[in-house]
């Protein structure tokens, strides 16, 4: 076993609940399999494991698939028919009254809220109330360990140098008076990370130009890029871990302009986005030094709101940030209350971005990004340097 019972068992007891159902299908839920440690291996049956608040953890596995749960401590029944799993089931469960599982009351929390709502109905015909496991699944799926935390600030200090040598590229080939294309920036960035022991997971940089960067999801290609010439407006969102099992991704956007004198209004929209950013962190900040909890949607508002007050309200069409783990968005608590209400608590250990932007469509995109760590004693940092104002190229 490689999961903590005790550990889980008192979190569940300080969340009022009976106990935590897990369970999966065809590797619908791989929270589950992190959380308790168990090997990713064909599945093709439906397995649950119910940790009570407690006693000992209970499996029920198919008789096709008898060994599934065996890496896990407590007992294991088999199931043959529907009519046996529902039947076992019921027995598992018997006299437990409130148990947590990966679901989100309205969806608020979609990235939890995987187990089907047949389960869900099944499981609640047995006189059962289900609670999310939102909380649960952060406490053991987004916690970083001083390790994890230490590679999160190695891969920064790469991420952060490739970046000053992509704003640097642009400066070099127009010196030279040779072409250079977004998308040819973006290639030169990812094969940066791989000489330098990183890993994006394919999933590559952002590089954009004035009016496309205002699709904050804006992917360059050989067919859509275009020459980056003196005047344009330039974003650049990057993001990589160590190449290297357990690291910590490291993601951050910023923004310069082919120039030395950038028009007034894109330097106030940049000023906007910062100043949002700093609020976020002033807020989060201040909470912890009050020892006062903080959630994931306060933080958006107190965000959003600078980016409201100054009147551009309606171009900050996505969430304030999102948790950052061994995957780039990771399954902690996000920075928001626009695409969802995200109820979990900021707590120690979880790491996440804070990247206001505004994007008018056809005209601008600005971004700026940083990642937030909050540290196992409580204190909130940032990992690298903060653009404070735009990069002149």
């Amino acid at each position: 076993m490689s999961f903590d019972l005790k550990k889980i068992q008192n979190s569940i007891r300080k969340q009022g609940m009976d106990g935590w159902l897990l369970t999966d299908f065809h590797h619908r839920d791989l929270m589950a399999y992190r959380i308790l440690g168990l090997p990713i291996k064909f599945t093709s049956r439906r397995w649950f494991y119910f940790i009570p608040v407690e006693g000992e953890p209970k499996g029920l596995v198919s008789k096709v698939e008898s060994t599934k749960l065996d890496p896990l401590r407590g007992e294991k029944k088999s199931y043959l028919s529907w009519k046996e799993l529902h039947q076992s089931l019921r027995e598992m469960l018997a006299g437990y009254k409130k148990i947590a599982m990966q679901y989100s009351p309205m969806n608020n929390i979609p990235y939890v809220s995987v187990v089907d709502g047949g389960t869900i109905e099944l499981i609640r015909s047995f006189g059962v109330e289900i609670v999310t496991s939102a909380d649960l699944v952060q406490e053991f799926e987004a916690i970083i360990d001083e390790a994890g935390y230490q590679s999160h600030l190695e891969a920064g200090r790469r991420v952060q140098a490739i970046k000053d040598e992509a704003f640097k590229r642009i400066r070099e080939f127009l010196d030279r008076g040779e072409d250079l294309t977004e998308y040819e920036l973006q290639q030169f960035i990812v094969r940066r990370f791989k000489e330098e022991g990183l890993n994006c997971m394919e999933e590559y940089p952002i590089v954009g130009v004035n009016g496309h960067p205002a699709d904050p999801h804006f992917e360059p290609t050989a067919e859509n890029s275009v020459v980056f010439k003196k005047g344009d407006q330039v974003l650049i969102d990057l993001w990589a871990k160590l190449d290297e099992p357990g690291s910590i991704f490291y993601d951050i956007t910023w923004c310069g302009y082919i120039g030395q004198n950038p028009p007034d209004d894109y330097v106030k929209v940049f000023h906007v986005v910062r100043d949002a950013r700093k609020a976020a962190v002033n807020f989060v900040r201040d909470r912890f030094a009050r020892r006062e909890k903080v959630y994931g949607y306060e933080v958006d508002d107190a965000c959003r709101k600078v980016v409201v007050d100054a009147g551009f309200g309606e171009y900050f069409v996505h969430r304030t940030g999102h948790s950052i783990g061994e995957e780039v968005h990771g399954n902690g608590v996000n920075i928001d209350n626009l695409e969802t209400m995200d109820e979990r608590q900021l707590m120690p250990g979880i790491c996440f971005s804070v990247e206001p932007g505004i994007y008018i469509p056809g005209k601008v995109g600005v971004r700026t990004e940083i990642d937030v760590f909050i540290t196992l004693d409580g204190e909130v940092v940032v990992a690298g340097d903060e653009q404070e104002e735009l990069i002149l190229i």
